[in-house]
């Protein structure tokens, strides 16, 4: 009777090693803890008060009239070149569902696919990822018979597409640019090219990854996450950069030059995380925040980066969100219409 007693005492101890919050398990467990939801909520709304003061803070010491005057006295020239630039982003951001076409097996044509595209990014940049990303993709597709599984995949290519580009900018960044210290803080040259560098890795481990699965699905705790053909894999990463850099170059451009290349594009890659973790639509007060610290000088006051920062809005976001509005808009009334032929007739012979 005593071996049982003992065999019991010894799994009992075994498992308590192996599964105790005090054991082997440890920090594991914590996302499973009642706890781990309101602290990772409370570090949030902890960083976003502290942004949200930093802004208030700076919008309090910028001479809004100089700034409606620096506005007004932006070339048009330049501006038209910076919606031109903006323009050609989108249709580039566009291209990124053709990856997924590609990986998916859709039958949809390609100027469709990147129609749909097209519409569904300036719903994203505006009012988040969860709307514009998914919420106006999924509806698009699925009008046109795509089914929610193909859907997801073309999604998740899209995303993972959108930022092995921004990771291989962020390493070469950090060895072309080093940003000037803010609020008395700053970051050592060798710590900043480290993290680049670390960064600009990541989208070449993955391009070396897919070589290395030729097409094989990577497994992770029972889920498998397709892979592209390692050709397919560094078209994304070149289409991603490119896509950003012209980001970059629309807000140099409004910029008229004043300011160094790395620079913009610095902002353009620091403020889209700054907003991402902030969750703000659009970013709003977000990107202009970190574009005032990060550009304005001596030379160049806060007023002309702020005034060059609206109007890169406006044309990277708010112009592009209503020419989406519309495109969407047109896409419903002649999907009703289709949808409800006898209706439009009988509207007709009472006519």
């Amino acid at each position: 009777m005593a071996a049982p007693t003992l065999l019991a005492d010894t799994d009992t101890t075994d498992t308590d090693a192996t599964d105790g919050p005090g054991r082997r398990s440890g920090w594991r467990n914590w996302p499973q803890q009642a706890w781990w939801p309101w602290a990772t909520r409370g570090v949030a709304a902890a960083f976003f008060a502290v942004v949200a003061w930093l802004i208030f803070q700076q919008a309090r010491t910028v001479d809004w009239p100089a700034v409606l005057q620096a506005l007004r006295d932006l070339p048009a020239t330049a501006l038209a070149v910076a919606g031109a630039l903006a323009l050609l982003s989108h249709f580039t951001y566009g291209t990124f569902d053709w990856v997924g076409r590609y990986c998916s097996g859709h039958q949809l044509t390609r100027p469709t696919t990147l129609g749909i595209a097209m519409t569904s990014y300036p719903f994203t940049l505006n009012l988040g990822s969860l709307i514009g990303g998914v919420g106006v993709r999924y509806r698009l597709y699925a009008r046109r018979g795509v089914d929610p599984g193909t859907i997801g995949q073309v999604v998740g290519t899209s995303i993972v597409t959108n930022w092995v580009g921004y990771l291989l900018l962020a390493g070469v960044l950090a060895w072309l640019w080093q940003p000037p210290a803010v609020a008395g803080w700053a970051v050592e040259l060798w710590q900043w090219r480290l993290g680049g560098t670390v960064l600009g890795v990541l989208p070449l481990a993955y391009v070396g990854m897919c070589a290395l699965r030729s097409g094989r699905a990577l497994s992770l705790r029972g889920h498998e996450f397709p892979l592209p053909h390692w050709l397919v894999a560094l078209w994304q990463v070149g289409v991603s950069a490119a896509n950003w850099m012209l980001m970059g170059a629309a807000l140099w451009t409004v910029l008229q030059g004043q300011v160094s290349y790395p620079a913009a594009l610095a902002t353009v890659l620091l403020g889209a995380v700054a907003g991402l973790v902030l969750r703000v639509p659009a970013g709003l007060g977000v990107l202009e925040a970190v574009g005032v610290a990060l550009l304005a000088t001596k030379a160049l006051g806060q007023e002309e980066v702020l005034a060059a920062l609206l109007a890169y809005r406006a044309l990277y976001y708010f112009g592009p969100l209503v020419l989406a509005a519309v495109a969407l808009g047109v896409a419903e009334l002649r999907w009703r219409q289709q949808a409800n032929p006898d209706a439009e007739s009988t509207a007709e012979q009472k006519i």
